[in-house]
């Protein structure tokens, strides 16, 4: 059933041009299309190709939680690549400051790393890796 199938991911924006910029260029999404909905992105490739759409929603407010994220193989090099490219991280006062590197990445209890990053919109976006 759906287990076998992609995941489309949806994400509100203000403004298009800002958000195919920051998608395409800062991120590295393939840009598929603008129907006039939404920009379509793939992410990923082969059997792990996944659509993003960029949802034209006018006016609305960011969650303060995570709305999309990625699994890295290796996270220290992808925030830092991001970082080079100009991304900024997000650090959160409610975590442990022994527990978050000079990366901004976080690592659980558990050994998982999470680093946390925003869009031009304000909406929260992941990298993670993890254990096991």
């Amino acid at each position: 059933m759906l287990s076998a199938s992609p995941i489309i991911g949806f994400i509100p924006t203000r403004d298009a041009g800002a958000s195919r910029a920051f998608y395409e260029k800062a991120l590295g999404l393939a840009f598929i299309a603008d129907d006039g909905f939404a920009l379509v992105f793939r992410s990923g490739s082969g059997q792990v190709a996944n659509m993003v759409r960029i949802v034209r929603a006018g006016e609305f407010t960011p969650v303060p939680y995570t709305i999309l994220g990625w699994e890295v193989a290796d996270i220290a090099a992808e925030v830092s690549a991001l970082t080079a490219a100009g991304l900024a991280f997000a650090r959160y006062p409610f975590l442990p400051p022994d527990q978050v590197d000079a990366l901004g990445i976080w690592t659980t209890p558990s050994g998982d790393k999470v680093a946390w990053f925003h869009d031009p919109d304000g909406n929260t976006l992941s990298l993670s890796q993890h254990v096991g």
